[in-house]
């Protein structure tokens, strides 16, 4: 590892920004919109798609429609076969997307029996040609996002041959979840908490290709946390990118404090209250295209997290949006129990004092 392969200077992507991961059932179309009215700046991605979905699925709308006001927004894309990727690649640029990632990462026992996700970093020179295939089809960047290695790949060595051959193959960065998968014996959700972090393996590979954009995935719980990562780390260079997945569907309102952070964008951050009027037209147009409200408000649970009268507007949602003839009558009384709620303590405060 003593000679560092140099990299080509790469078009903006994802891995030299702050992202939103992709979550599978989560960040569709809805949640992005809801999302980008938190931040004008951070990098939005589809939840991940298969190849056979595009190509057989004869449902494109469905699986690429997204809103104009996405963008940037990134097409993830599930799958193993080169010339599908390069297909679906041209598909992503088609339709309107700012980037091209394939998924490396995702350790599902459904994927993997389909060579999708993780079990693809055992098969290094199959990744690379994937990437090679997909630069030739589409003139977006094109990203991979990977986990630090699988199963018994214990040396630093794995990731950095990894890394090094798709480098060669032209990639444009890498978002790398800074834990291993073990493809069987844990599930999904275990894959998140149960390897250790090993933050310093991102800044490593940063350290060996100096000019490849790197972000760095797992276990951040903040935009605040993540800057560290934005700095010198344990000796090592800083990363160029921070990717949440998370802990801002959980808390969406951390994503307001990105632009400030990230971009230098010291612009007035909305209220939670401005965020759901923001919401409101959206809502009722997808309401009279036939759309149903839980399909947006479950995105939204989480705005008031932790504030008085945020458990009131998760109950009322999760109690009534999912009703065939529910409006958005339900939104503004929800946010009806929170104003009233706020009001409530502030009387109790008014009357400590």
């Amino acid at each position: 590892m003593s000679e560092t392969i140099q990299a080509s200077k790469h078009p903006l992507s994802s891995a030299s920004q702050f992202s939103v991961a992709p979550m599978l059932d989560w960040t569709d179309r809805h949640c992005r919109y809801f999302h980008r009215q938190l931040s004008q700046q951070a990098w939005l991605y589809s939840e991940m798609v298969t190849t056979g979905a595009l190509i057989y699925g004869n449902n494109l709308p469905r699986f690429l429609g997204h809103h104009p006001d996405e963008a940037p927004v990134v097409l993830q894309l599930g799958g193993s076969a080169p010339k599908e990727l390069a297909q679906c690649a041209q598909l992503g640029e088609e339709w309107g997307y700012t980037e091209i990632n394939l998924n490396v990462g995702c350790p599902s026992d459904r994927v993997q029996n389909n060579m999708i996700g993780a079990c693809l970093m055992g098969h290094p020179e199959l990744v690379a040609e994937n990437v090679n295939e997909m630069k030739a089809a589409t003139k977006l960047p094109v990203t991979v996002k990977c986990r630090i290695g699988i199963d018994d790949q214990e040396s630093f060595d794995s990731l950095y041959q990894f890394s090094a051959g798709l480098v060669e193959a032209g990639v444009d960065g890498l978002i790398i979840h800074a834990r291993k998968a073990w493809l069987q014996g844990l599930s999904p959700k275990e894959n998140r908490e149960i390897p250790p972090l090993h933050y310093d393996w991102v800044h490593r590979i940063k350290a060996e290709f100096p000019d490849l954009p790197i972000a760095v995935n797992g276990g951040i719980t903040s935009p605040q946390e993540g800057l560290r990562h934005r700095q010198t780390y344990e000796g090592l260079p800083a990363v160029d990118g921070v990717m949440l997945g998370r802990a801002i569907y959980e808390r969406p309102y951390l994503l307001s404090e990105v632009d400030a952070l990230y971009y230098n964008r010291p612009t007035t951050v909305p209220s939670r209250e401005e965020i759901v009027a923001k919401m409101l037209p959206y809502i009722e147009n997808h309401l009279s295209s036939g759309g149903k409200l839980i399909q947006v408000t479950r995105h939204m649970l989480g705005l008031f997290h932790g504030l008085p009268g945020g458990r009131m507007w998760r109950r009322h949602l999760s109690q009534n949006a999912f009703k065939a003839t529910a409006g958005i009558d339900v939104v503004e009384q929800a946010l009806k129990l929170v104003e009233d709620e706020l009001q409530r303590m502030q009387e109790r405060q008014a009357q400590e004092e």
